[in-house]
């Protein structure tokens, strides 16, 4: 008998994703660590972190996890303890992604809507400390999850792939972890994110249109406003990224909410369920999360796209010289 749809799915989907993302990720890094783009070195510390993060993701998870149980079930990568050790910083590092992309959108709001308070906040110095915090909380938080599994199976007395315990969905310890987990990642940063941009765009509209009303009575307003550009492009860059980690994290959120209120488990075997379905959708939404930025700093950024011919051009000319 054939493979589950969904299973058939993922193991196409996984390798793909690692083609595309690694190497954008990478590239991002590279682009951004240039310092060439237009971006502030505060915003720069926020966007490489977030690239780290999500490249460290497709490490641990995708390529260590998902494509060596797909490919390799039998690997040492798939003793119960490694199993259960690659799963908890799988999860620490996709937290630190979601936290990052919070700390970066507080940023924009305290840039954009506290003249005051930004000097003081938005400062390379800040944002490294936010990024250690950040990177720090999401690896102890996340600690307990490697007692959570137990082996799927047992063969010649060795453990085999993780499997989470029957007993986590009943002990008191482990429901209030649960609902913790749930909690900060993703309602959490759902909340805030979506509040956030609100009060942001809320400002600028406001703030845009006195500075219109000024310039109109100044100067018949035909002149281009670069500091209305300035702004136009960062909420550009806001809305996008901010809307991106919405919109493929809303299933994960719901699936999360099911298994709080009803008796639906996680990483349940019957791959033919509707909720299993779901939980393993949402979860290749989240994995897919870690590859966007790339193109969306692509879209919407033009000195970006400009570094990245540089970038991409260079080594092309280097072995087009060595051909030669």
């Amino acid at each position: 008998m054939g493979q589950p749809v969904i299973i058939q799915i993922e193991n196409i989907y996984y390798p793909i994703l690692a083609i595309v993302g690694v190497p954008a990720n990478l590239l991002t890094i590279i682009i951004l660590s240039r310092g060439k783009c237009g971006l502030s070195k505060c915003i720069t510390g926020y966007l490489v972190a977030m690239a780290v993060a999500d490249l460290m993701v497709l490490i641990f998870d995708i390529i260590l996890y998902e494509i060596n149980d797909a490919y390799f079930p039998y690997s040492f990568l798939n003793y119960t303890p490694i199993c259960s050790l690659n799963i908890a910083l799988c999860y620490s590092f996709i937290d630190c992604s979601v936290w990052l992309t919070v700390a970066f959108t507080f940023d924009r709001f305290v840039a954009i809507c506290n003249q005051t308070f930004r000097t003081k906040y938005c400062r390379e110095k800040t944002a490294a400390v936010v990024i250690a915090v950040v990177s720090f909380i999401s690896v102890l938080e996340n600690v307990p999850l490697y007692f959570v599994y137990e082996p799927r199976e047992i063969i010649d007395n060795i453990a085999w792939s993780c499997y989470v315990k029957t007993s986590s969905y009943t002990s008191p310890i482990w429901i209030a972890f649960l609902w913790l987990e749930t909690i900060l990642t993703p309602f959490a940063p759902f909340v805030l994110i979506v509040l956030l941009n609100a009060l942001t765009i809320r400002h600028i509209v406001m703030a845009n249109r006195v500075r219109s009303g000024l310039r109109a009575n100044n100067s018949g307003g035909n002149r281009n406003d670069s500091e209305m550009e300035n702004r136009r492009k960062s909420i550009i860059l806001l809305l996008a990224i901010s809307g991106n980690f919405i919109l493929l994290w809303v299933l994960n959120f719901i699936v999360n909410i099911c298994v709080l209120f009803t008796d639906t488990q996680f990483m349940e075997s019957n791959y033919n369920d509707s909720f299993t379905i779901a939980e393993k959708s949402g979860y290749m939404l989240i994995c897919l999360s870690t590859c966007t930025n790339t193109f969306i700093y692509a879209v919407s950024q033009s000195k970006f796209r400009e570094e990245f011919k540089i970038v991409i051009k260079r080594p092309l000319a280097h072995i087009t010289k060595l051909i030669e």
